[in-house]
C-alpha cells in the first residue's frame, strides 16, 4: 500500500507534462507563413497527414526531408530591400560595323571558285583572302563591239610595228624624232589592244573585308549573280551589338545598365540612344561582351533577345533569384513558401526582372517568409 501511494504522484506529474507538451505543439507551429499584410497563409484545419510527396487539398505540397535533400531544395529568409527599377525591351543581335563586312560584286557575272574553293558558313577567313571570283560577261552587242575594236587595234598595231622597223632600218638618214614617234605609236596601240582584250575575259576577285567567320554564303560554282548582290557576310564572333527598341523616350534617357534575359554568360554596355524614331520606336544600341574573358558569345546575328535595362529609379521589394518564381496551373507567377518542416505553400506574387538572373517581388511577400530559391520548379510539378 505504501509503494502504490508513492507511485501515484509520479504518474500524475508525467501525465501533466505530456498534456503540456501536446498543448504547446498544437499552439506553436514549426514555421509561420504570412502574407504581405500579416495574414496567416495556413488554411484552418489543414493538417499534414501525407507520408510522402503529395499535393494537399488546399494546394500546398508535402515534401519529406529525404525528398528535399534529393531535390536539392534551398530556402532563404528574404528581407525587403531597394533595387534599381528595370524594364524589358525587345531587341536583336546585329553586326558590329567596325568588325564585320559584306562582300558584293561591282558587276554581274558567273561565280568561279577561289584558290581554296568556295567558303561555307562558319568557316574562318582572314582579311584580304580571296573567297571567289566573278567572271564578267558582256551583252552580245557590247561583246561584238569590243571584239571589233580589238581586231582594228591589232591591225593598227601591226602596221605601226612594220613602219617602226622600216624607220629603224633607215636610222641615220631619217630624223631621230620620227623613229621615236613611231615607237611610241606602236607601244600605245599594243597597250590599248591588251587592255580591251583583257576586258573580254576579266574576272573580279571577291576578298574578305575583315578577319572573322563566314556568317552567310549562298553561292555555288557557275551561279550567275547581279551587281550589288550580297554574296558573303563576314563577322567577328567576339564583337557583336544588340539593338533594343522602346517607344518611350523617357525610358531610354534613364538607362543605367542592361543585361540579356536568360543569357547570363554575356554583359551589355550602353553605346548610345538614337534621337530619331524608326518605325515608331527608338533604337538603343549596346555592345556585347563575354562575362568571362576569352569565352565565346552564345549569340547569333539576327537572334531575337529580351533586354532587361536597369534605370536610375529605385523600387522596394524582395530580391530573389529568377528561378524562385514559377507558374501555377493558371499561369500565374508564384513562389513557394515553407510553412513547416515538410510543407510548402504556393503564394501568388507580382515581380519585375532586375537582370538576367534576379527578380524583385513587389507584391505578395512579407519579410519573414522563408522562400524556396532552389528547386521551386520541381515542387511545382508535384501532383
Amino acid at each position: 500500500m505504501t509503494q502504490l501511494q508513492s507511485t501515484r504522484p509520479r504518474l500524475r506529474a508525467v501525465a501533466s507534462a505530456t498534456a503540456l507538451a501536446a498543448s504547446l505543439l498544437c499552439v506553436s507551429p514549426a514555421l509561420a507563413a504570412h502574407g504581405p499584410n500579416g495574414e496567416h497563409l495556413d488554411a484552418p484545419g489543414a493538417a499534414v497527414n501525407a507520408s510522402g510527396l503529395a499535393r494537399l487539398p488546399d494546394g500546398s505540397v508535402n515534401v519529406p526531408k529525404v525528398a528535399q535533400r534529393r531535390m536539392a531544395i534551398r530556402t532563404v529568409l528574404a528581407p525587403e530591400s531597394e533595387a534599381a527599377a528595370s524594364v524589358e525591351m525587345p531587341g536583336r543581335v546585329v553586326m558590329d560595323p567596325n568588325a564585320s563586312g559584306r562582300v558584293q560584286a561591282a558587276h554581274g557575272g558567273r561565280i568561279e571558285a577561289g584558290p581554296k574553293g568556295l567558303p561555307v558558313a562558319g568557316q574562318s577567313v582572314k582579311r584580304g583572302e580571296v573567297l571567289a571570283y566573278v567572271r564578267h560577261h558582256a551583252e552580245p552587242y557590247a561583246l561584238g563591239t569590243q571584239q571589233a575594236q580589238v581586231a582594228e587595234l591589232r591591225a593598227q598595231r601591226e602596221l605601226a610595228e612594220q613602219r617602226l622597223k622600216r624607220l629603224e632600218g633607215l636610222e641615220g638618214t631619217v630624223p631621230r624624232k620620227e623613229i621615236d614617234a613611231a615607237r611610241t605609236d606602236a607601244k600605245s596601240l599594243a597597250e590599248r589592244e591588251r587592255s580591251i582584250s583583257g576586258s573580254l575575259v576579266a574576272r573580279e576577285a571577291l576578298t574578305a573585308p575583315v578577319s572573322g567567320v563566314i556568317a552567310r554564303a549562298d553561292l555555288v560554282v557557275g551561279q550567275v549573280v547581279e551587281s550589288r548582290d550580297v554574296l558573303f557576310e563576314v563577322v567577328d564572333p567576339a564583337r557583336m551589338l544588340v539593338e533594343a527598341t522602346t517607344a518611350d523616350a523617357k525610358v531610354a534617357a534613364r538607362v543605367a545598365g542592361a543585361s540579356l534575359q536568360g543569357v547570363p554568360e554575356v554583359s551589355l554596355r550602353l553605346l548610345g540612344v538614337s534621337r530619331s524614331l524608326r518605325d515608331g520606336v527608338l533604337p538603343i544600341t549596346f555592345a556585347v561582351s563575354a562575362a568571362k574573358p576569352g569565352a565565346a558569345l552564345p549569340l547569333a546575328i539576327g537572334q531575337p533577345v529580351t533586354v532587361v535595362a536597369q534605370s536610375t529609379e529605385r523600387i522596394k521589394g524582395v530580391v530573389l533569384p529568377a528561378q524562385a518564381v514559377v507558374r501555377n496551373p493558371s499561369n500565374e507567377p508564384i513562389v513557394w513558401i515553407k510553412s513547416g518542416a515538410e510543407r510548402f505553400i504556393p503564394q501568388p506574387v507580382q515581380f519585375r526582372p532586375l537582370d538576367a538572373s534576379t527578380v524583385v517581388v513587389t507584391q505578395g511577400l512579407s519579410a519573414d517568409n522563408r522562400v524556396v530559391v532552389q528547386g521551386a520548379p520541381l515542387i511545382a510539378q508535384i501532383r
